[in-house]
């Protein structure tokens, strides 16, 4: 018999439950239903053993019960494909207000018995399940990081289709199936995330099935895909390239035989596109892959109407449909009912534990979905085979003596990871690589693209594996479901743009970090995010392109999670990268432009100084370490660490006696405590840089606020004074945006003069000397519409040469 034969016998028989199935699928489902009901409401007589009392309910009701019950719908069938075919699955389960559903699988499939102990599969484990939902000591309320089987947190509103197309690329073998609140089909990031079929090649690439769960309520309301016309919908649909299949209804056992045949028919289509890509009869043209919608019931199989208000199938069933349980006689009654509706006494036996009814329905091993291995991706990972990054390494025969594009030789870098890995790395950025000086890929892989290519197209291919797509919320959601299902990769966007997926880069930081605490949770690679473009060189694109925030946000991740570098030059940037690839489970945040900038360290300068965070540049300054300096120039970042560079080569020239020390930071957060970060430096070190007592100018990338925040707590932090940007931007040049922000050498100089404890022969009329240099350079821009010579082409002389 053919592939195609056996395909088509395998997808009739999936099609047509007999009566046996579905008394199985009925009965898990029934279960999990009850077993959802149980962690809203119940905190004693698990199994109504005895007639429920207001004893046994929880003083506090939380969670959500409204989408639950179709959440638990589609996984008892698609644990039916799992079981009949062998299909490897991940459920991701984008109404995560439906957590409870989620935690019952996992217990009705033993996987939350084996991943916590205490939670046995008899009357006392269901008791604690039922407790710690919700509640101080348990889980939350969401499919989290603490629900087997998960890589999605339910709170990451309009992520899921991003999170399922990350996991299947590279992955041949798997279906990542992807419920869609609709609800969450209203947001911004799940609107735009339904192009990922354009990305798609089915030959290397698993499959996303998504499943639209249409159940006409949010939390307040209908929902604007529930109140359209169902040819509407559909039409939407197909128009973003998908073949719609539909399921409505909410009568049983009719809606399982439904299901079951649109399920299979979709299964059927993902496989025999695979089979046709993989066997070499594949024209190339995008497929139609196929989803199903779903309409049923808002609180499906709960109570109809509470009070003479009707519940089943409105917002009102959103969250606990019976509100008042402790209190209210009838409603107790209700919910006892309501619990009773599912008969569990044919779902669990005398000890508590599921019948072999309800257990016929699970699936074996790895491929029950609560126990799938690609939900805990570093049980997959394979580390990455990296070149020498010393092999990339810029020649500096002096410090600031050579101007060049550090992100090109990581770009090259990149390529040769791409060509040594090439079914486990990919860089994701929004339109552009090439853009920010990364373009070295495009020599080993195209972009991809399931569409259909012009001649006019450079470097696009259905076999290309840099991901760009205009839309940060896809890039970073893909890689983030590429790295927790165990792949490697890096994020590469504009500095600016990267406030547009800021909450993202949080959720995944809270998402590492729940991990963290959990022994079960295998590390997975690092979410590396590369900030280019930076505020203070894009120049041309004016103010709306000028802003550092997401350095803001990650440097309040847990430190056991979030880390920030600044390199300030491409043997830094090549030394930072390495480390970040090689590291597991932190947000690694890298911040660099891509235009020409000086170049300050070797390789192995630039290696020790990585390694350390942060040092002291002695060629810079003037001090000799025989005593403490007049002023400390500390730096942070590429172009303010020029002008300090800059300002100090000023203070020696014009004041020689004047003592300065520099001190470059390209760990950010070692200027934290240890007791607050893992690479905090400790005390001695600190005051070794910074002493205790000499006044900091600070010239940071960013918001001067960030560097009080890290220094708080340090000896006399009050004399740190910060320059960074100051939300002064506009379409100019490069030097007139330090001059606008205040962070210039001139500045600077300024600055080391007025807070300096000692004011040396001469400060003033190099006070003089700066603010006079300030007015020519605001004539000159006009005039010349470029920066002053001086600046322009400014390099560091070397020792012995003349200024």
């Amino acid at each position: 018999m053919s592939d195609r034969a056996l395909l088509d016998e395998m997808t009739a028989r999936l099609a047509v439950l007999d009566d046996d199935e579905v008394a199985a699928l009925d009965a898990w489902w029934r279960a999990d239903n009850y077993l959802t009901v149980g962690q809203i409401y119940l905190m004693a007589n698990p199994l109504l053993r005895e007639p429920l009392t207001a004893e046994h309910i929880k003083p506090r009701l939380l969670g959500h019960w409204g989408t639950s019950p179709g959440l638990s719908f589609v996984y008892a069938h698609a644990s039916r494909l799992v079981r009949e075919t062998g299909q490897e699955v991940l459920y991701l389960a984008g109404p995560g207000h439906g957590g409870p559903a989620l935690v019952a699988a996992g217990y009705l499939e033993g996987t939350c018995t084996e991943t916590y102990p205490d939670v046995t599969r008899d009357t006392e484990g269901m008791r604690r399940l039922f407790r710690q939902f919700s509640a101080p000591g348990g889980i939350p309320s969401h499919v989290s990081v603490t629900t087997p089987g998960s890589i999605h947190e339910g709170g990451e509103l309009g992520y899921v289709l991003v999170h399922a197309f990350g996991a299947v690329m590279d992955n041949p073998d798997l279906i990542a199936l992807a419920v869609v609140g609709d609800g969450e089909a209203e947001t911004g990031p799940l609107e735009g995330s339904w192009k990922g079929v354009s990305f798609l090649n089915p030959a290397r690439d698993g499959a996303v099935l998504p499943v639209l769960h249409l159940n006409g309520a949010k939390i307040a309301g209908p929902t604007v895909l529930g109140r359209k016309d169902p040819a509407e919908v559909r039409s939407l649909l197909e128009g973003h390239g998908y073949d719609v299949l539909e399921v409505e209804g909410a009568d049983l056992p009719g809606m399982h035989h439904r299901f079951a045949a649109v399920l299979a028919q979709a299964w059927s289509r993902i496989r025999a596109i695979q089979e046709s890509a993989r066997g070499g009869d594949w024209d190339g043209t995008r497929p139609r892959w196929p989803m199903i919608v779903l309409r049923s019931p808002k609180g499906w199989t709960g109570p109809d109407v509470v009070d003479g208000v009707q519940m089943l199938g409105t917002f009102r069933s959103h969250q606990v449909p019976l509100a008042t349980v402790r209190e209210n006689p009838d409603h107790l009654r209700i919910l006892e009912e309501w619990l009773r509706s599912y008969r569990p006494e044919e779902l669990f036996d005398a000890d508590g534990a599921p019948t072999e009814l309800v257990r016929r329905a699970n699936p074996e091993g790895d491929l029950r979905m609560s126990a799938t291995p690609h939900a805990n991706g570093g049980l997959l990972m394979r580390a990455l085979d990296l070149p020498d990054h010393h092999g990339y390494a810029v020649d500096v025969p002096s410090p600031a003596s050579v101007r060049l594009e550090s992100t090109r030789r990581l770009g090259e870098l990149l390529r040769d990871v791409y060509a040594a890995n090439p079914d486990r790395f990919r860089l994701f950025c929004p339109d552009e690589t090439t853009s920010n000086r990364l373009g070295a890929v495009f020599e080993v892989s195209d972009r991809a693209s399931a569409e259909r290519v012009t001649d006019d197209d450079e470097r696009i291919s259905r076999d290309g594996r840099v991901m760009e797509v205009l839309s940060e919320h896809n890039c970073h959601g893909w890689l983030e479901g590429y790295t927790l299902t165990g792949r490697h990769g890096m994020f590469a966007t504009y500095e600016a743009f990267a406030m547009v997926s800021a909450s993202q880069t949080i959720q995944h930081a809270k998402w590492l970090q729940e991990a963290e605490d959990l022994p079960w949770r295998a590390r997975v690679p690092s979410l590396n995010v590369l900030l280019t473009s930076t505020a203070w060189r894009n120049d041309h694109n004016g103010f709306s392109h000028q802003g550092p925030g997401l350095i803001q946000n990650v440097i309040t991740i847990r430190g056991t999670v979030g880390r920030v570098y600044l390199p300030p030059d491409a043997n830094c940037l090549l030394s930072v990268a390495d480390h970040c690839l090689r590291s597991t489970s932190y947000v690694n945040l890298i911040v660099i432009d891509k235009q020409p900038q000086l170049q300050y360290l070797t390789a192995e300068e630039a290696d020790a100084h990585c390694a350390r965070g942060s040092g002291v540049w002695e060629w810079a300054g003037t001090d000799d370490g025989t005593a403490d300096p007049d002023i400390v120039l500390a730096c942070a970042g590429d172009v303010v660490t020029m002008e300090t560079v800059a300002a100090a080569r000023i203070l020696r020239e014009r004041l020689p006696h004047f003592r300065t020390r520099v001190v470059n930071v390209v760990d950010l957060m070692s200027l934290l405590r240890v007791r607050d970060h893992p690479h905090g430096m400790d005390e001695t070190l600190f005051r070794e840089l910074f002493t205790d007592h000499v006044d900091v100018v600070f010239a940071f990338h960013g918001y001067p606020g960030a560097i009080h925040q890290l220094v708080h707590g340090r000896p006399d932090a009050d004399r740190f004074r910060v320059r960074g940007f100051v939300e002064e931007g506009t379409t100019t040049t490069p030097f007139d945006m330090v001059v606008r922000n205040r962070v210039s050498r001139y500045h600077l100089v300024m600055d080391a003069l007025n807070n300096a404890r000692r004011t040396p022969p001469g400060a003033s009329d190099l006070m003089r000397w700066c603010e006079e240099r300030l007015a020519a350079h605001e004539v000159y821009v006009v005039e010349h519409l470029q920066d002053m010579p001086e600046v322009r082409d400014w390099v560091l002389p070397a020792e012995g040469s003349p200024a």
